[in-house]
This record gives C-alpha cells, structure tokens and sequence, in this order.
C-alpha cells in the first residue's frame, strides 16, 4: 500500500469535541426532520376574518363600460342641491374651486401653457367620476351619499362641465354612453402590450 493511500485512510473526519458544540451539532441534527415536517410559517394571528357583508361594502368599483354601477337615478337639479350641501364647501361654487380642486369652468387646454383638469376638460369616463364620488366624497365622510345621490351630482358634475343637458338623467344605462370630451386623450397601455406579443 501506498504511503499517500495509508495516510489517507488514517484521517479520520474531525467532529466537534467540545460539549457545547455537540449539544447543538446534536440539536439541529435531531430537529431538522421536524422543521421540514411542520409546513410553512404560520401568520401571527392577528385580527379576526371579515365578515363577508364588511367585504361587500367596500367592493364597489365600476368598470369604465359600467359594470358595476348599482340601481338608482339622478338629475341635474337633485344633484345641484347634493353639490351644494355636501361639495361646495370644498370644490367652490359651480365647481370653480376652492380648498379641493376645480371640478369644472376650465378655460385652459391641457396642451396649454397652463393647463387645467377638470371633469370636462381631462377624465376619460363618467363611470370614473361616479366611482370615485361614491368612494371618497365627501373627503370627511366617505360613503355618506345614497347611489342615487352619487348619480345625481354625477349628473349636475356633467351638466357644469357642459357634456349632457339640464333635463339629462343619470343611471346605469346612461352613465356609461356618456362620451366624455377627453375619452381619447389616454393611451391604454394594456392594448398597447398586446400588440407587441
């Protein structure tokens, strides 16, 4: 036998000889199985689940084509009087503006120098106006107004921003046909990936 085969087979493998590092070499060796037995992590467990009416208030988006909108109907007068107790405090008289933004009048194009937007002058869909409103407004009680209060100042919205008529009503049928004045100002991006596939 060689000299180099002999030593080879007199090293032995160098386990620990210290006690703490045995104990803990032994440890891990021994839970190891059991940590891979166990499953994933488990969540801290905080909270309860919700209930599913708390889920179905909150689930309320409309879609730009209206799907989504729910029963109800407004008109122009109906939602000047909702404006005026709910919205004028903030966005000004007529939508002119004030501590919350102009929601209509705009003068400015948005390729001017000084653009404005405004309902009229720069959102592409009613729809968004209407899920919007009904969301957030008012800013300090969201959810406050009824749907047809939503479709009736969505509609008075509108008429400010001269894109229906005073006798115009708001629903879920006339909503989404509403051709806003913008509605070709965006690019969709999705329709613009499907293209390069």
């Amino acid at each position: 036998m060689s000299t180099s085969l002999a030593s080879a087979s007199r090293r032995r493998v160098a386990w620990p000889r210290h006690p703490i590092a045995v104990a803990f070499l032994t440890f891990v060796l021994s839970t190891f199985p059991l940590v891979l037995l166990a499953g994933p992590p488990q969540g801290p467990e905080l909270g309860q689940p919700a209930p599913v009416e708390d889920i179905e208030k909150w689930d309320i988006g409309i879609m730009p084509d209206g799907e989504g909108l729910p029963p109800g109907r407004g008109t122009v007068p109906e939602g000047k009087v909702v404006y005026e107790t709910h919205c004028a405090s903030c966005h000004g008289p007529a939508g002119a503006g004030g501590s919350a933004d102009q929601l209509a009048g705009a003068t400015m194009g948005l390729t001017s120098e000084y653009p404005e937007k405004t309902i009229g002058s720069y959102w592409p869909y009613a729809t968004t106006l209407f899920d919007m409103t009904r969301r957030s407004m008012p800013m300090d009680k969201p959810g406050l107004l009824t749907d047809d209060e939503v479709y009736a100042v969505t509609a008075y919205l509108l008429y400010l921003n001269n894109i229906i008529d005073e006798t115009a009503v708001m629903d879920a049928t006339t909503l989404p046909r509403v051709k806003m004045p913008n509605r070709e100002g965006f690019i969709d991006v999705y329709e613009l990936e499907k293209g390069e596939r």
